[in-house]
């Protein structure tokens, strides 16, 4: 059996634990009299066939298509996600000329599957159902709400983009041996890292080369508390359980991993977790972090908390042209950064382990109340944008305006430009992350610059220099997740009353008084086990047993 049809059994054996309950039943079954966007035909009709029988649309669609794309919302300020130089830009270039009306679909960042399932549950969903997760795309899978695809049809309409994917889709791409999810390209970097304050860290009487361990980074808070500068950031834990991974054992014993690992359900009752939550209520009673890190349950309020000075540590994507470094200078003019090292949040004696991504960016899929002309339009879309001078233009903007192009050719963005084609505050990654996480030039060499400039505010190149030394260094700690060959039923029959469940017991672990931390604990992994995740580890275990995992 070769590689490719033994991830397809996988991924189709491992549908079963994403699926959600606020899509119940098969959605083939489900009327779309009021989606006035979509036509009335269901998935079957809908799905792409094998013919070859493709008709040309270079000329443009004989009638008028709604394109509609998904784009996050993330609450940039002064940021129109829908209407703004760059949605207007693809429609003027990209949507006149083929007869396209391109509208785009906010997606809220922080509730994104709430707002996707709301939109199917209303038939208004946009053509293209994404996430960055393989167990979420499976429950969208599960919930029958994404077409069948033609690999065919996709190479006629979108030879780039083909080209460009078609070993990962080839790869990646089927479950249950139907042909559903496209990617986008992920090249091996990560842009997400932890800010300091690297005065405070100073003011402390320390080096940030000294923060070797999270010993260090404790003692380092206990500094800050006692000079008066402030405290760490925090907030709450919700959506991605990949908390621990500093507080586990190296080298990973295989089938812990397997049993604790889930992006789907959090793991409140292994011994990483449990170091986690002592250190986490350890700062907190010390007065080391912010003490309402459970009310900050999105990026901008601890964006908020960090630009006012009261916290000296900011976890986010680096880009050029995040205002986090700016906006904290206007309220305290002689702050300076550094990127946080990694071994700042690794207890002595453990190593900075970390999850690795696949290698795919978003996972999408077709709506299955798309038309095949709205199908079509969307492999279009993609090829279009897979262009590199329109890529470049998303990625970069308007040339004197947004960038110069230094000797090398790379786009050197405009310090604190804020005329009509100003990028979004994460250089538009949003609209063309639909075909790579990454923005990449022809030789990796460029890239690498590339990525220093694309992430480094002016002035700040040292952060983004310093983001992936740490990157490479902790290379061998980032490893995949497991995956199960077989139905864990009860992960899809718990997950959404664990996860609910977990963000009360592990708030108040930490906020428990330190001398009755280990009676709350035992209360809380008793409460949790007993509300099902025993007999998730209980199912976990005995396909462990079996040898039914990777």
């Amino acid at each position: 059996m070769n590689k490719s049809k033994m991830f397809s059994i996988v991924m189709a054996l491992f549908v079963a634990i994403s699926v959600l309950s606020a899509c119940t039943g098969s959605n083939n079954s489900s009327s779309n009299s009021d989606n006035s966007s979509k036509n009335s035909n269901t998935p079957t009709a809908n799905s792409a066939n094998s013919s070859g029988d493709y008709q040309d649309y270079s000329g443009g669609f004989p009638e008028k298509v709604m394109l509609e794309i998904p784009v996050y919302e993330r609450a940039f300020e002064g940021w129109n996600v829908t209407d703004n130089y760059y949605t207007r830009w693809v429609q003027q270039e990209f949507g006149d000329k083929y007869n396209i009306d391109v509208k785009y679909v906010p997606i809220t960042r922080t509730s994104e599957v709430t707002d996707y399932e709301q939109l199917l549950a209303s038939h208004k969903a946009p053509d293209i159902i994404f996430h960055y997760d393989m167990p979420q795309a499976l429950a969208y899978y599960g919930e029958e709400v994404m077409q069948e695809l033609d690999y065919d049809e996709i190479a006629y309409y979108a030879p780039t983009y083909w080209k460009n994917m078609s070993s990962t889709i080839e790869k990646y791409g089927s479950v249950d041996g139907n042909k559903v999810f496209f990617f986008a390209n992920r090249p091996s970097a990560d842009n997400f890292t932890t800010l300091v304050r690297k005065d405070w860290v100073e003011q402390a009487g320390m080096k940030v080369e000294d923060l070797t361990s999270l010993e260090k980074f404790n003692e380092m808070l206990a500094k800050w508390k006692e000079a008066g500068l402030g405290v760490g950031g925090g907030n709450l834990l919700q959506n991605n359980y990949n908390f621990n991974y500093a507080f586990r054992d190296w080298p990973i014993d295989g089938k812990e991993r397997a049993l604790y690992s889930d992006l789907s359900v959090a793991d409140l009752t292994s011994p990483a977790t449990e170091r986690y939550l002592r250190n986490l209520n350890y700062q907190y009673n010390n007065g080391m972090i912010d003490k309402e890190f459970y009310l900050r349950n999105d990026e901008a309020k601890t964006k908020a908390e960090f630009v006012a000075g009261k916290t000296g540590t900011f976890a986010f994507y680096l880009t050029s042209n995040t205002d986090v470094i700016s906006a904290t200078l206007v309220n305290n003019p002689d702050a300076e950064f550094a990127v946080l090292p990694p071994t700042a949040s690794v207890p002595e004696g453990f190593q900075p382990q970390g999850r690795a991504y696949w290698p795919f960016g978003f996972i999408m899929g077709i709506n299955y109340e798309s038309s095949a002309e709205e199908r079509r339009a969307v492999w279009m879309y993609l090829e279009w944008m897979s262009q590199p001078d329109n890529l470049f233009f998303l990625q970069n903007g308007v040339e004197g305006q947004n960038y110069t192009l230094d000797s090398d050719g790379i786009a050197v963005k405009a310090a604190d430009f804020a005329g009509e084609s100003k990028l979004s505050n994460n250089n538009n990654k949003d609209y063309w992350g639909l075909v790579t996480e990454m923005a990449e030039y022809a030789s990796p060499e460029l890239t690498r610059k590339s990525y220093i400039r694309n992430w480094a505010p002016p002035g700040y190149e040292y952060l983004a220099e310093d983001m992936l030394k740490y990157y490479d260094e902790t290379a061998e700690y980032r490893t995949p997740d497991a995956l199960f060959t077989i139905v864990l039923e009860k992960v899809n029959e718990y997950k959404a009353d664990l996860n609910s469940l977990f963000q009360e017991l592990y708030v108040k672990c930490v906020l428990s008084p330190e001398g009755e931390f280990d009676a709350t604990y035992e209360a809380a992994k008793k409460t949790y086990l007993n509300a099902g995740y025993q007999e998730i580890l209980d199912e976990k275990q005995k396909a462990i047993d079996a040898g039914q995992y990777n």
